[in-house]
Order: C-alpha cells, then structure tokens, then sequence
C-alpha cells in the first residue's frame, strides 16, 4: 500500500490523511447506503439534491479533522425506509431530523453514552454488526430483484441484475486491496452522467426551509424517531467506536468515542432539520466498507466530503435525474461485500454463549426488533456468563 503519509506536509492542517489511490477507493466505497435512500429522498419525498447533500458533506469533513480516521457518514436508515415507504413530506422529516438532534446532543455532551456503553459486553456489540451486515445484504438483494421506482432502470430481467450485480461484487472483493472499489464507482457514474446527460445542470437547487408544527413533531416522533433510536444508539455511537478500536488500535481510535459520535451526528441532524435535508449518522457497516475498500486515514471522509460537497453546491440543481440513472447492480454489489466484511467482526467471539446472544441480537435487528434484541442479549450475556465455555470444548458431566 502506499504511504499514508502521501505528499502531505508535517505542518499542514491535513498531517497524517493519506490521498492515493486505497484511500479514494476507501472513499466511495459506503455508497450502496447513501445513494439508494438519498436518490429516494430526492425524486418520492421532495427533498432537494443540496438540502440532502449538504449534511454528509459537511459531517464527512467535520469526521475527517474530529477523529482523523474514516468514520462513516449514513442516512439513518430506519428513519429514511418508513419516511420513503409513507410518503412523508420535507415537513415531517425535518422535525425528525430535528428531535434526532436534540436527543444525541443531548447524550453526548453528558457523557452519559460512555457510562452506558460500558454495560454492552462485547457479544452483544458483535450482534449489532451482524444485523447491520444482514441489513446491508436484504437491502443489497432487494435492489437488483425489486429495483425501487426512484431508479431509471434498464429493461432487463432481475434475473440479470443480480448476474451484473454478483460481478460487481466479485470484482469488488477480490479486488478490494488494489482499489477495485473506485474502479467500480467510477464506471457506475459513468454509466449515470452518459445515460441522464440531459439532466445535468450546474448550481445548487432551492433550499426552502420546512415549516415546522406541533403536527409534524408528533407524526414524526411515533413513526420516525421511535424506531430509529435505538439503531442509532447501537450502530452509530456503540458499534462504531468498538469497531475504530478493533481496526485501527486503541490509541489511533482514541477520539472515537460512543458520547463524541453522538454530538457529532447530533449536531449534523439539527442543521439537517433546518434546511430541511437528510438525517445522518455514523453508521457501523460504513467503517467496514471504508476501511475494507483501502481507507486508513482522515483523507476518506475528507475526500467524500468534498466531493459531497461540490455535488451540492455545485450540480445540486441537475443531479436528482443524473442519480436515478446510477446502475444498481453496482450499489448492490458494493453493499453486499460491505454487509459479509461487516459480519465477519464476530470472528473475534469464542465462547458459545457469546455466538448465542450475537445470532439473537443479530436476527432480532434484522426482523426490525432490534430494541427488543438488545434486551435479550444484555440479559443472556450477563446471566450466562458463568456458562462461557470456548467453541468445541469438551463437554463436562
């Protein structure tokens, strides 16, 4: 690999990021998330390509210098699958957006998701990362076998998307320690800017802020926030800062915090909520698809917010026509490597009793039961504790 420290000056603001080709294709590599809920957002709820924009861009740039290694930046997933599957308009999302904020500000700048984090054991974590990786690969099959009506796809069978979409994904593996990755992303876009040409359109578009009401909150509060709370508090906060330690050592992740994660993403929901764009987290699975594409340094999130950044700012007006047109066979095929590398964080687990609490935890998130889960888990995990036993020990009688 090439040196992280590549061509960046001791003294510069950006010391220590690494710009070659890994940390390009490190980059890119979380976009099956991103791409799929924000083209949605955009062409089913009326949100606008720069109000949806501008949050992972700004919070992808705030990561880079915050914590200097590729923290993700992601839609909230729940919240954004219930507000695309109701039709919820930029009024409720914003108040989501809003309540989103207000509730993980809180929680960081109390320190109280630190306390809290240390009742997690480590099974329970690892159950997280399995149904966030169960997650990636549902949403990864559903794209090429019932591609979503925001997409202009091609008429072909799904029979063939899935072919086009196991290529990308073969390609992406094998080829992921030389920046397959990239090469993958690139063609895709290609294949969009060739296909919706006549969409493109230079400058941002409207940012008309939301008019909030005691309606909106409420709507939002029951079918938004509720369900994505607890996702939120797993994968982005918990999730994320075991997976920093586990990747990249305990003094490099040493900012990586579960409480600065929710400021953080706390932070970047609020501003969201006033232009009335698209809420974000720090999302588990996209620190496995950074780093396992090549991304080592802050340089991953730096690039993926600026490129954020001048799509916003710069194409904003034009690029909801140009996204619809990105193959989804590639978005597929990226996330379902993404999900299978995220999965395989519970190789670390040894005892039966920690592989018991990590499946239910697991299964649990995948069925849309994840606060449920995580009270099994952290009651199985403390109450077998006296059972922990090595995979493959003898039995005892």
């Amino acid at each position: 690999m090439d040196s992280p420290q590549a061509a960046v000056k001791p003294s510069s603001p950006l010391a220590g990021f690494s710009f070659d080709r890994h940390e390009w294709s490190g980059a890119v590599a979380d976009l099956g998330v991103l791409v799929p809920i924000t083209v949605a957002l955009i062409v089913s709820n009326g949100l606008t390509p720069t109000a949806v924009l501008l949050p992972p861009a700004l919070l992808y740039l705030v990561s880079a210098f915050r914590y200097r290694l590729p923290v993700p930046v992601q839609p909230l997933k729940a919240f954004g699958a219930i507000a695309i599957a109701l039709g919820l308009g930029v009024d409720e999302i914003a108040a989501g957006a809003v309540l989103m904020g207000i509730i993980f500000v809180f929680l960081g700048l109390t320190g109280l998701l630190d306390r809290v984090a240390r009742i997690f054991p480590r099974s329970v974590i690892r159950g997280v990362q399995i149904a966030v990786g169960l997650l990636f690969l549902k949403v990864s099959w559903s794209l090429v076998a019932d591609p979503p009506s925001s997409f202009q796809v091609p008429d072909v069978s799904a029979a063939w998307l899935v072919v086009a979409g196991t290529v990308a994904a073969v390609v992406a593996w094998f080829g992921r320690r030389h920046g397959a990755g990239l090469v993958v992303v690139v063609l895709g876009m290609a294949v969009a800017v060739a296909t919706g040409w006549s969409d493109l359109a230079f400058g941002p578009s409207g940012v008309p802020l939301p008019a909030f009401s005691v309606d909106a909150f409420i709507a939002a509060g029951t079918a938004l926030v509720l369900p994505q709370v607890p996702l939120t508090f797993a994968n982005s906060c918990l999730a994320p800062a075991d997976a920093a330690r586990v990747y990249f050592g305990k003094e490099a992740a040493r900012r990586v915090t579960p409480s600065r994660l929710a400021t953080s993403l706390g932070a970047a929901d609020l501003f969201a909520g006033v232009i009335g764009g698209m809420p974000v987290c720090h999302g588990a699975g996209g620190m496995t698809a950074h780093r396992s594409f090549g991304a080592r340094t802050g340089g991953a999130p730096f690039i993926m917010g600026t490129v954020l950044l001048v799509l916003a700012v710069g194409f904003g007006a034009g690029l909801a026509g140009v996204l619809a047109h990105f193959p989804v066979a590639v978005l597929a095929g990226l996330l379902a490597v993404a999900g299978l590398l995220h999965m395989a964080l519970a190789r670390d687990l040894k005892a039966r009793s920690d592989w018991v609490v990590a499946v239910i935890v697991g299964v649990s998130g995948l069925v849309g039961q994840l606060a449920l889960g995580l009270v099994i888990g952290l009651v199985l995990a403390w109450g077998l504790r006296s059972l922990d036993r090595p995979v493959g020990a003898p039995e005892h009688s």
